[in-house]
């Protein structure tokens, strides 16, 4: 009964199957264990957060390039602040506000944004304090530069002088006229009148959307699998069924009795013929009966006229 699954279209199906099973486990099991990294990775973006706030500074430039590894770390710079910048739509304490961002120029001639703390409201420079004159050294979280859209930062344009909505060297440098650091830092203690801005763990590290969608690709590849085996296990049963059938003959009950109808219906026209023709031949007879009286009357007729009188 199971022969079937020995013919080629049923290789074909078994191949298939083989192959696409353990392909769907290994492709659930990779996202799965993508999903993990990023919650290990977050773990150790949060460990290292709080580490490194008790950690001593080091000079910026042992920090840089900024990554995963130096992304929080406390570095100091030594300069003097330049132009002042709004960063506006940022939140701390669920509360809408806005950061005040000053550009700290070192000796190398280039600048390094500082963002000196927070204030609420909407973005206005007249609230903003003014920058320490003189020459300077700040201590703060070293962070990477943002990326408009990600990590909470907005992505709107078209914002007026003096604001910038993201703090990187890629919009920076459009809005200032010295050559900028590819990293910002946020200062442990905010200047006067404004809050400290905590960093930020770095892009990647979070349980953010990406983490959840590899979560959901996870259980979505399993799903396939189960699929792939429900549907093999439909056909094959499909298959069993239609060969008790064929066994039981009940797949050509259907055409013989179709073709006995047909076979029915031409007897039974053939038998009306019969009937039909039964029927006319008594009705000739009787014509010709009484064609065959009319004559013998006729003759009878003659037979008188042609007599002599008496």
């Amino acid at each position: 009964m199971y022969r079937f699954l020995l013919t080629p279209r049923w290789w074909g199906i078994n191949v298939f199957v083989l192959l696409a099973i353990p392909f769907c486990i290994f492709m659930g099991s990779w996202q799965l264990g993508r999903f993990e990294d990023r919650v290990q990775d977050h773990r150790d973006a949060g460990e290292q957060a709080s580490a490194a706030r008790t950690q001593a500074a080091r000079p910026l430039a042992e920090l840089l390039p900024v990554d995963k590894e130096t992304s929080g770390k406390q570095a100091k710079a030594t300069g003097r602040y330049g132009k002042q910048l709004l960063v506006p739509d940022r939140e701390l304490d669920d509360k809408t506000g806005f950061y005040v961002l000053t550009m700290l120029r070192t000796d190398d001639g280039r600048a390094l944004p500082v963002v000196r703390g927070w204030l609420p409201g909407v973005a206005d420079a007249a609230k903003a304090p003014a920058a320490p004159g003189g020459k300077v050294t700040v201590t703060g979280a070293l962070q990477a530069s943002e990326t408009p859209g990600s990590n909470g930062v907005p992505a709107a344009g078209g914002l007026p002088a003096g604001q910038t909505g993201a703090i990187s060297s890629a919009s920076l440098v459009n809005l200032v006229p010295y050559e900028v650091y590819d990293a910002w830092i946020t200062l442990a203690e905010a200047d006067a009148g404004m809050k400290a801005v905590p960093a930020t763990a770095p892009s990647d590290t979070g349980l953010d959307l990406k983490a959840f969608q590899n979560l959901g690709y996870t259980g979505e590849w399993f799903v396939f699998a189960g699929f792939v085996v429900f549907m093999w296990f439909r056909l094959m049963r499909r298959e069993v069924e239609f060969a008790e059938d064929a066994e039981l003959g009940l797949t050509e009950e259907a055409p013989a009795e179709g073709e006995a109808s047909r076979g029915g219906t031409g007897g039974e026209a053939a038998a009306a013929g019969h009937g039909e023709r039964a029927e006319t031949a008594p009705d000739a007879s009787v014509g010709a009966t009484d064609g065959d009286a009319d004559t013998d009357t006729d003759t009878d007729t003659a037979k008188v006229s042609s007599s002599p009188t008496a």
